[in-house]
């Protein structure tokens, strides 16, 4: 398992915008799908949006239009930029990896992945 290292997240007004990193550095771009996932004191975690290994991205109806993941292959790193932020987007942001090829759908499923980040918080005020 390779180590997944969040950075980024903090506080915003609604409406505003936010850009969270990953960095990923052991694993290889080609052959690893990566996602972000969110998560709020009792509820499940969730899918945001993901990128597969070649670059096609899928994302959550309750982002799509607000929220982009991007990869950086020379950095190796994972992002989340979100913009139009809402109250409801509050939440600790996780990233996750697997060292396979997911598609579609597969992409924003937790059971997906073997391999996670320590979270970073995102908290958006009214």
């Amino acid at each position: 398992q390779g180590q997944l290292v969040e950075s980024g997240g903090g506080s915003v007004q609604a409406g505003g915008s936010l850009k969270i990193s990953c960095a990923a550095s052991e694993y290889t771009y080609s052959s690893t799908s990566m996602g972000w996932f969110r998560q709020v004191p009792g509820k499940e975690r969730e899918g945001v949006a993901a990128v597969d290994c070649g670059g096609r991205t899928s994302v959550a109806d309750s982002v799509k239009g607000r929220f982009t993941a991007s990869r950086d292959s020379a950095k190796k790193n994972l992002y989340l930029q979100m913009n139009g932020l809402k109250p409801e987007d509050t939440a600790m942001y996780y990233c996750a990896a697997r060292r396979a090829c997911l598609g579609g759908w597969l992409l924003l499923l937790t059971q997906q992945y073997s391999s996670w980040g320590q979270g970073t918080q995102v908290t958006v005020s009214s």
